[in-house]
């Protein structure tokens, strides 16, 4: 596989980072796609390289903002990540023994899912059913 471009690497994380700031989202909904679309990745490369992409900064800057604001739960977070460690470790092994068709249309069918869901929720909160 060619070397991707830095610049599309750049603006696939600059693009994960401000929908990070805004929505607390990147990783799945944002890096993993532009990796297999603008990149060239396949599933299970895309996947890995954005599990790696985001062991360092985790959102750092976005949470530290959050924090001074008062809006971070210390406990709550450190609950989550070590379930979300254990968690990652196991579902990262059963999706290695996938193959990268079966494990991209579960991926599309959870995207669709969460899309549905937030689209028919906000539609009920605006009134529009």
């Amino acid at each position: 596989m060619p070397t991707t471009s830095f610049f599309v690497l750049a603006a696939i994380g600059a693009v994960a980072g401000l929908l990070s700031g805004l929505f607390g989202i990147g990783g799945g909904v944002v890096i993993v796609p532009a990796l297999i679309y603008f990149a060239g990745f396949d599933q299970h490369k895309a996947t890995g390289t954005s599990l790696a992409v985001l062991l360092p900064p985790v959102g750092i800057g976005a949470a530290l903002e959050y924090y001074r604001h008062g809006g971070v739960d210390i406990r709550a977070a450190a609950i989550v990540a070590v379930s979300l460690f254990a968690a990652g470790w196991l579902s990262a092994i059963f999706a290695n023994r996938l193959s990268g068709s079966y494990l991209r249309l579960a991926f599309g069918v959870f995207v669709i899912g969460l899309g549905v869901s937030l689209t028919y929720d906000a539609m009920q909160r605006i009134g529009w059913i």
